[in-house]
């Protein structure tokens, strides 16, 4: 989406509007209007092309700009704008001697242009006539700039082109903060605030140069403060993107090395920041010498410091370069321009504005994709926790605190809690080592996993001892699954020595009471698993208060079973 609106606003800006030629000189003293015009006629000023990026001289007292429209003309109202928009006030100068100032942050009744500085010339001007235009000294580095003569309709179509991509490219970047500063606090996670703030830096920083916070937005307390607002940004960008860089591609594992430069980086450029905006001339002279120096080596080690956590395996750090590297090159290239090169290359401004939303949708991918294997490795942490390392079944703090959520849930469904405990395991560990007891201990677990529901709570609660919890099922229910669990395990045929004795599993069966706890419920199945011992093993047995005053003999869950 952002490409294609990239190409609506960026195509057109290349060739539209009426072909001029165009002539500078700087402001001299006693300089009229009229003695520039036909200094202008007389061939004294200095061609350039009005299409192709010109910068003027910041020194003295200005620049007179001439401009002549060429053929064909027609005489209907339009639009003199000038692209990217200056810091500096630029002055026309109409024919009939009126004059009309515009700036950056220029809040005065004429309409102004979006993302430009825009000139209505009347109808009732000569379509021949030169336009005179003086621009002031900047007080800052001056951007160059290009002019367009379009017709009112081709400049509205033009800015609206403009407003749409500009307020999308803000719309994402301020979309993708709010979200990471959602993220920060839910997450308690400083990576995404640091990226928060790089982003709305970057947005800040762009909507000065573009004049998007002045018009449309119409931020009037900016008056004044763009040049100071925008050089503040620019070193707390660079500071917020050390922060978020350190975090996110976490630097003190993959580029250690790197790592203190990088947060010095990060605690310097708002110092540089506090200078530049005190109210001593000699230190905001000072701050101002060093933010250029600072940015560009700073830039170069975020680069070197991305690029080798990425060579050395940090995942997040091919989302910084993907994200960043297209914003770094564009603002190189910008930089460039300022020294006269790329001339011709007028979109570059609007360029850096799209590329700016790219980085915030790339960055957020990146944040995302960190949440998700950092998600997958508590996850996976988790498990280990909670898991038996041997037999991959629940472990006794994991089990507890599981049937725990269960009785404290409220429900009044029926709950069976199995205690289950391998009969003549000693002797099995006796005769043929603690390597064969760890297989014999694997192979019930998987047999009893494999028997037993995907929602019931099997866990190992200590040596050759398990305890499964089945939710939803009457004491009869839970009889059957109990004999068949032991009817299972005598199945798995594992010897205990060489007089033909199987490894088999007594197990004791308590029903859920109304004021039962997990530790009572315990001690009621544990109570009568050792009554199924006493009784021949290999057999399950109910908690003794739920078994009928009429005691019958249960039969042997497998009659081939023979005792040790």
């Amino acid at each position: 989406m952002l490409c294609i609106l990239a190409l609506a606003v960026l195509v057109p800006l290349a060739h539209a509007g009426t072909a001029m030629t165009g002539a500078s000189r700087e402001v001299r003293p006693g300089d009229t209007p009229q003695g520039v015009l036909e200094a202008f006629r007389r061939g004294e000023l200095a061609g350039f092309d009005p299409y192709l990026l010109q910068r003027f001289s910041r020194q003295g007292q200005g620049t007179w700009v001439v401009l002549l429209p060429q053929p064909p003309l027609t005489g209907e109202e339009r639009v003199l704008s000038i692209y990217p928009p200056p810091l500096a006030a630029v002055t026309m100068l109409a024919p009939d001697g009126t004059a009309l100032t515009q700036s950056l942050d220029d809040f005065g009744a004429t309409a102004h242009g979006n993302g430009r500085l825009a000139y209505r010339i009347s109808e009732t001007t000569p379509a021949s006539a030169p336009i005179l235009l003086r621009f002031e000294p900047a007080a800052v580095h001056a951007s160059p700039v290009s002019f367009q003569l379009q017709s009112w309709s081709e400049y509205l179509q033009a800015d609206a082109r403009w407003l749409v991509f500009a307020s999308a490219c803000f719309a994402i970047m301020l979309a993708m903060s709010l979200m990471a500063l959602c993220m920060a606090m839910m997450l308690r996670d400083g990576t995404f605030a640091w990226y928060a703030g790089y982003v709305l830096c970057y947005a800040l920083i762009q909507g000065i140069q573009t004049g998007y916070l002045f018009h449309p937005l119409g931020l009037t307390w900016l008056a004044g403060t763009a040049a100071l607002v925008s050089s503040s940004a620019m070193a707390l960008s660079l500071a917020f993107a050390a922060m978020f860089l350190a975090r996110f591609c976490e630097l003190p594992r993959y580029a250690p090395l790197l790592h203190t430069p990088t947060l010095t980086l990060a605690v310097g450029m708002p110092l540089v920041v506090l200078l530049r905006s005190c109210q001593i001339p000699l230190l905001q002279q000072t701050a101002q010498v060093l933010i250029g120096p600072l940015l560009l080596i700073g830039t170069l080690l975020l680069l070197l410091a991305a690029v080798t956590a990425a060579v050395r395996g940090a995942r997040p750090a091919w989302f910084f370069l993907v994200g960043w590297t297209p914003l770094l090159v564009l603002t190189a290239l910008s930089s460039s321009q300022t020294n006269g090169m790329l001339a011709d290359v007028i979109w570059l401004s609007d360029a850096c504005l799209g590329a700016g939303a790219f980085e915030a949708i790339v960055l957020s991918l990146g944040l995302a994709d960190r949440a998700l294997l950092m998600r997958h490795d508590r996850d996976l942490v988790q498990e280990l926790a909670d898991n038996d390392a041997l037999t991959n079944v629940l472990n006794r703090r994991a089990w507890s605190e599981s049937v725990s959520k269960v009785l404290a849930s409220g429900s009044a469904q029926p709950v069976a809690l199995l205690f289950l405990d391998l009969d003549h395991f000693k002797l099995l560990n006796d005769r043929q080592g603690h390597a064969a007891g760890d297989r014999a201990l694997v192979a019930v677990a998987e047999a009893l996993r494999h028997e037993l529901r995907p929602h019931d709570l099997l866990g190992r609660y200590g040596g050759e001892e398990f305890v499964a919890m089945l939710y939803g099922i009457e004491q009869a229910q839970a009889m059957q699954v109990a004999t068949r669990l032991c009817r299972r395990v005598y199945r798995l045929e594992i010897p205990v020595n060489d007089k033909g004795l199987i490894l088999s599993v007594s197990i004791g069966i308590a029903m859920r009471m109304p004021e039962d706890t997990v530790e009572s419920l315990v001690e009621r199945s544990d109570h009568a698993m050792y009554r199924a011992k006493l009784a021949g093993r290999n057999r399950a047995r109910l908690d003794e208060a739920l078994e009928t005053p009429v005691r019958r003999p249960w039969p042997r869950a497998v009659e081939s079973d023979r005792r040790a």
